[in-house]
């Protein structure tokens, strides 16, 4: 009788537990716990099973989880047997041991998904990058880039600068096309697209939208800048967006003994304030994060521009560029980049403003594009609020390239040279229009977004392209 009694409280105690992992209250804590241990078909399976009045309620908050465990699915395809052949492939000497070591030392990504060990798809490529034995050759690569800067910022010096500071604008025009794939979703149904256009500031200014294919809606009040486009899907056929727009863009430096000079104590106005507090879910200021950005500053009393410095300097000489996961899958990116101990120009960009508010700097995020000749691509990059000065523009990730250069060291801590295009002044804000469904970049806009009335549409079901027509002097 007591066996069976004990048989039947351990029953109902599992039922209970089960109840309670389905409780609208309790749901999310048990799938958040099961997706951290990698238990991905568990959770999914978890939230199917939610009573229907939950999943009705929650429907959004259980898309956006079954789509980021989606991702990192998408992230994490690399067999390890395959991995270790990628590298015997260019590297036939590489131990057992070694690999072992690589993994242990971050060099290789690696997650448990399920039970079974995956490698990040880009894990070998990174591994050139990343691996202690390959840090002479990358170090040559960083001096060659290096001097292409030196040469635009020689260039920009030649020129007069305006009453801020800026000098050496160009013209540039730009054509941004977006296809969704044939049947991406039902014919007759309208696709909802957002793509990146820059904002007037300091460096931007004469921004036109020079022609598009289909009505145009600017942004208004987001700190993601696009032009929203609407379309109704036709059977077979993909759907095309396009748009071309020009705008002109300066080069703004301000060297460290100038900004000295001119450096007051910062005022506690509600825009310091803003600016040296916490912004969720990235930029996080943790008593660990307090303590750290006090031990690469120093004492209290530095001076801010010194300070900024300091945390500059660290991460560009502690922290190599590599190929990232996706940033919709990572809780908090600059603890993500302090345990992995690498991060490319957005996830260093968000650890450098996280230091800088933790000891007391106001700094904020911009992203877009980088235009350098042969280069165009996806960038990021950083604001530093000096007292008496302003905003100064600040490329945690371009130091890293320049960190061992002479004349360039201490540039990109203080400086924006003309290639680049920026369209976001902050991350993780509502786009305008508003999306209704989690996005496929959710820190900030530079690919595009897609959704439909049943959901988001990811990477897979369409592609974007950003063209640079021309990038002329202002005559």
């Amino acid at each position: 009788m007591l066996k069976k009694t004990i048989i039947a409280f351990v029953a109902f105690a599992g039922l209970m537990s089960a109840q309670a992992a389905t409780d609208a209250t309790n749901w999310r804590a048990s799938v958040d716990q099961l997706m951290n241990k990698g238990e991905f078909t568990q959770a999914s399976q978890l939230m199917r099973k939610l009573p229907s009045k939950v999943r009705k309620a929650n429907a959004v908050t259980i898309d956006s989880l079954n789509q980021i465990m989606g991702r990192i699915r998408k992230d994490f395809t690399l067999l390890p047997e395959d991995g270790v052949k990628q590298i015997r492939e260019k590297m036939p000497d590489a131990t057992d041991e070694q690999i072992n070591n690589w993994k242990k030392e971050k060099a290789i990504e690696v997650m448990n998904i399920d039970g079974k060990e995956l490698w990040f798809r880009k894990a070998v490529r990174n591994l050139w990058l990343l691996g202690e034995e390959f840090a002479e050759v990358n170090q040559a690569d960083n001096t060659e880039g290096s001097e292409k800067l030196r040469k635009y910022v020689v260039r920009a010096m030649r020129t007069v600068p305006d009453a801020n500071g800026v000098r050496d604008w160009h013209h540039v025009n730009v054509t941004f096309t977006l296809d969704v794939d044939a049947d991406a979703i039902p014919a007759g149904e309208t696709l909802r697209v957002w793509m990146p256009i820059p904002y007037e500031n300091l460096r931007q200014k004469n921004i036109k939208l020079e022609s598009s294919n289909r009505p145009v809606t600017w942004s208004e009040g987001s700190k993601h800048h696009t032009v929203y486009m609407e379309a109704v899907a036709e059977k077979g056929k993909p759907t095309h967006f396009e748009y071309t727009f020009s705008y002109d863009v300066g080069e703004r430096h301000i060297a460290q003994q100038d900004l000295l000079a001119m450096v007051e104590p910062y005022k506690n106005t509600p825009e310091y304030v803003k600016y040296t507090s916490s912004e969720y879910p990235h930029i996080v200021i943790t008593d660990a994060m307090r303590e750290l950005a006090e031990q690469i500053v120093g004492t209290p009393e530095e001076n801010p521009v010194l300070a900024a410095s300091h945390i500059y300097h660290w991460i560009a000489s502690r922290f190599p560029w590599a190929g990232a996961r996706e940033y919709s899958t990572i809780k908090n990116i600059p603890e993500y980049v302090l345990e992995n101990k690498h991060g490319d120009c957005g996830q260093v960009g968000l650890l450098y403003i996280t230091l800088c508010r933790a000891a007391g700097i106001p700094a904020r995020w911009e992203s877009g594009y980088m235009l350098h000749p042969g280069e165009v691509n996806f960038h990021d990059w950083g604001e530093t609020y000096f007292e008496g000065v302003g905003w100064v523009p600040t490329d945690a990730s371009f130091g890293r390239t320049t960190e061992h250069s002479e004349q360039m060291r201490d540039y990109y801590a203080t400086g924006m040279d003309i290639y680049r295009m920026a369209s976001n002044e902050g991350v993780g804000d509502k786009l305008s229009p508003e999306k209704k469904y989690i996005r496929s970049e959710t820190v900030d806009c530079q690919m595009g977004e897609v959704e439909w009335k049943n959901g988001n549409l990811y990477y897979d079901k369409w592609n974007s392209s950003f063209k640079l027509n021309s990038i002329e002097p202002v005559k």
